[in-house]
């Protein structure tokens, strides 16, 4: 019996890569013979583990997708990985999943091998999260499971939403892809009244229901994140400025987050920053940590916070 149980618990550990085994491999892999493997298929089944079948030179067995949740077997590191999954997004920003992730996380710190437990608590007890300057919005689990089933399924959404100036319509769109950028989520969709593609925040957003009609889908113009990086440049900030540096756009590029802003190239040594902020203060900081020489024309007031700040840091040199 226990010999049993141990081929059921291996044979059910190589069904869960994703490939497809025939009766001869998994029998090598096993010492058994192939109706050993047919009969240990079958108690896989009776246990609820849905494990499909194909006939033919090519074919063989492949863990599927049942209606119920079976039990999991992980590796040691796969377990590891999965609480550490489940402790970052207990704090997360999505809202909503806290308590279920950590329901989650207390089921399987009880089963863990004590090896593991001890590597899970170590890294817990031992790691300090440092807060982000300011929190990100936090977006509804309800709300991503609506989007992504609705660009899964290619159909219409209507949704209220609310502009960075605080003013408010209803859109009609066609969705496509969902980006998680850094704390927020943004969603990128064929906007059907103003027949073009649009990045909207989802934290501003609150879809409507039912969903509308199919829709056939289109080629996406470019790569998505790109989209979003310059949706972001151009919208999310309180203030932006168009930025003259003097160094190549290769040296520009490297030294900043692509969230920072894009780098466009004027010649070989010379190329334009766009960038921005919520803050002035912000927006000079990340300019001074380029360490480049540049140039800034507007907005005025990163003009005039610039000579303020190059004003306190000659004051603070001064001999006395």
């Amino acid at each position: 019996m226990l010999e049993t149980s141990a081929r059921l618990l291996r044979l059910l550990s190589l069904l869960q890569t994703p490939r497809d085994w025939t009766g001869t491999e998994l029998a090598e892999r096993l010492e058994v013979s192939a109706r050993t493997i047919r009969n240990d298929v079958e108690r896989l089944r009776a246990l609820g583990y849905p494990v499909n079948a194909t006939r033919g030179s090519v074919g063989g067995y492949r863990l599927g997708a049942g209606a119920e949740l079976p039990p999991l077997l992980l590796d040691d590191e796969e377990a590891v990985a999965v609480a550490i999954g489940l402790r970052t997004a207990a704090g997360g920003t999505i809202a909503g999943v806290e308590e279920t992730s950590l329901r989650a996380l207390a089921k399987l710190e009880q089963v863990l091998p004590s090896r593991l437990r001890r590597r899970v608590n170590a890294l817990q007890a031992y790691t300090i999260p440092v807060p982000r300057d300011e929190p990100g919005p936090r977006v509804a689990a309800e709300t991503l499971t609506v989007l992504t089933a609705c660009c899964r399924d290619r159909e219409v959404l209507r949704f209220g939403y609310r502009a960075h100036d605080g003013s408010e319509s209803v859109r009609k769109v066609e969705p496509y892809r969902l980006v998680n950028w850094g704390r927020r989520w943004y969603l990128v969709a064929w906007d059907l009244d103003r027949g073009d593609w649009r990045t909207f925040r989802v934290d501003r957003l609150t879809p409507r229901v039912p969903t509308g009609p199919r829709f056939t889908a289109r080629e996406l113009p470019e790569d998505v994140t790109d989209r979003v990086r310059r949706g972001v440049s151009s919208a999310a900030w309180r203030y932006r400025a168009d930025v003259t540096v003097h160094a190549s756009a290769e040296e520009v590029t490297a030294r900043i987050n692509p969230a920072v802003g894009t780098v466009e190239a004027v010649d070989a040594n010379t190329c334009v920053l766009h960038t921005g902020a919520d803050t002035i203060e912000t927006l000079a900081v990340h300019l001074g940590l380029l360490n480049f020489p540049f140039q800034v024309t507007e907005p005025p007031q990163l003009v005039t916070y610039l000579r303020e700040l190059a004003d306190r840091y000659r004051d603070a040199t001064a001999s006395r």
